[in-house]
């Protein structure tokens, strides 16, 4: 059994060690929001936190999370409240097809937490999700609008 914290609930899943987060995450624990996309951690799709850090869950073993952190889409909103960057996605209508947008607000979140302030070349280094639409401008106006409200909360 391998013990996991996803969303700030405790699960322990009978699965073997090597297998992908990500298929724990949907296949086992019925959390969907990270989505499969390339399954060599390329196109981000399959994003979440683990211990605060972005990772591409398709890539990482399970084994690894064990006994860690894991935050996927589903636990990003607080206390029935948007998190500012799902709030700026859905003002800038940043989706297109949104098949990345859950890894690409996840990556968007973490950078957040560690440059409040970010300049677009801060963003365009760090945002390295691959969105087959295309909305890259928008995303970067999305993270923007979210550094200035997480700015609002703090004031």
């Amino acid at each position: 059994m391998i013990e996991l914290t996803v969303n700030g609930k405790k699960h322990s899943v009978d699965v073997e060690p090597e297998m992908p987060l990500l298929w724990v995450l949907r296949d086992v624990l019925d959390v969907k929001g990270p989505k499969f996309g390339c399954g060599i951690a390329q196109c981000g799709a399959c994003t979440v936190h683990l211990n605060g850090e972005p990772v591409r869950s398709c890539s990482v073993p399970v084994s690894a999370a064990a006994g860690q952190r894991v935050l996927t889409i589903e636990g990003l909103a607080q206390r029935g409240q948007l998190h500012p960057v799902q709030k700026a996605w859905a003002e800038l209508d940043v989706p297109q097809c949104g098949y990345c947008q859950s890894g690409q607000i996840m990556a968007a979140a973490s950078l957040l937490a560690k440059n409040a302030k970010p300049s677009d070349a801060d963003i365009d280094a760090a945002m390295t999700n691959i969105c087959r639409c295309g909305t890259y401008q928008r995303i970067r106006a999305a993270v923007h609008r979210a550094a200035g409200m997480l700015a609002g909360r703090k004031a």
